[in-house]
């Protein structure tokens, strides 16, 4: 199973105790996935799936919640005929119009109430109902890339007006969503490794968090080492580079006017990294009589180069 069917299938056994938290997420599955039908003249009320999780999810929260006789059976979808769509049904009259006053689809005289937005902004006013309510939404239209590949949590809504809502609600956390159109769909995002742990905190996937931890732990290790490795080799070629280069100034030098040419101080030095030419800086002054600092090697071998320089001008 994906990373993304490990939270569901930890989201799906998560239930709500108050239920006002219990609507709140009945609500966002039906508001992404429900529809009411005409089936052999009466109407149904209907949530289509492909993941089984989100299917006995809503089954046991309309049989907590309502005690609704909801029932489930499952048809091959006729486009991908390896996949299975789970139908979850209420079709007893009483027992629909509890659930669809509950969820804000009708009213008392069981006049169509129900807006463009997902849900009723009044079934989300608590902190406890919004985070129920996420966690519905996810279950039922979201997803999440491998945390080992990338960061990347999304939630695909069919209209802007309900990606909106459902941005605000996510941010109402201090989240920081964002949404992006694609074909004819707006997705509501998150890209912020840290983020996404704190959404699945939000929705009470806990296990799922500790092992997003984890892997955020172990990338971050390996980037630091990467980092170090990388600074590492980084100096060590400028070392070996500036060590070459000086190398073959002093050899220019000794080929064009010899090193009994130069000061003493130059002339030593010279001879020092002619002896050892990989070693760094500070390693060579120690061999200096009296041991200078690599800032005073430095500034030799730099004299050195820049006289090589002024030779090579002078036989341009």
């Amino acid at each position: 199973m994906s990373f993304s069917g490990d939270v569901k299938e930890e989201l799906s056994r998560q239930f709500p105790k108050g239920r006002h938290c219990q609507i709140a997420e009945i609500a966002a599955i039906l508001g992404f996935t429900g529809r009411i039908e005409e089936v052999q003249g009466a109407r149904t009320l209907r949530i289509y799936t492909e993941n089984i999780s989100l299917a006995r999810k809503y089954f046991l929260l309309m049989r907590k919640t309502f005690h609704a006789d909801v029932t489930v059976s499952v048809r091959q979808n006729v486009y991908l005929h390896k996949n299975r769509i789970f139908m979850v049904s209420l079709s007893e009259p009483k027992q629909m119009q509890q659930v669809l006053q509950a969820v804000k689809w009708q009213n008392g005289r069981q006049e169509n109430i129900r807006t463009e937005e997902l849900a009723n902004r009044l079934l989300v006013q608590k902190s406890c109902c919004r985070r129920a309510f996420i966690r519905g939404a996810f279950l039922s239209a979201g997803s999440m890339s491998d945390p080992e590949k990338a960061y990347h949590l999304e939630i695909v809504c069919n209209s802007q007006e309900r990606a909106r809502q459902l941005q605000e609600i996510i941010n109402s956390f201090e989240m920081e969503a964002k949404i992006v159109q694609r074909k004819k769909s707006y997705v509501v995002y998150l890209k912020e490794g840290s983020q996404i742990v704190d959404i699945l905190n939000i929705m009470e996937a806990h296990v799922s968090l500790l092992n997003m931890e984890n892997v955020r732990i172990l990338k971050e290790m390996r980037n630091s080492v990467n980092r170090q490795v990388n600074c590492e080799t980084a100096n060590i070629n400028k070392t070996v580079s500036a060590a070459v280069k000086q190398v073959e100034d002093i050899n220019y030098i000794k080929s064009m006017r010899g090193l009994d040419s130069l000061p003493d101080n130059l002339k030593e030095i010279a001879l020092i990294r002619l002896q050892y030419p990989q070693a760094p800086l500070k390693e060579l002054g120690t061999f200096l009589e009296p041991p200078v600092g690599k800032s005073g090697v430095n500034h030799r071998l730099r004299k050195l180069c820049e006289m090589a320089e002024e030779i090579r001008q002078t036989h341009e």
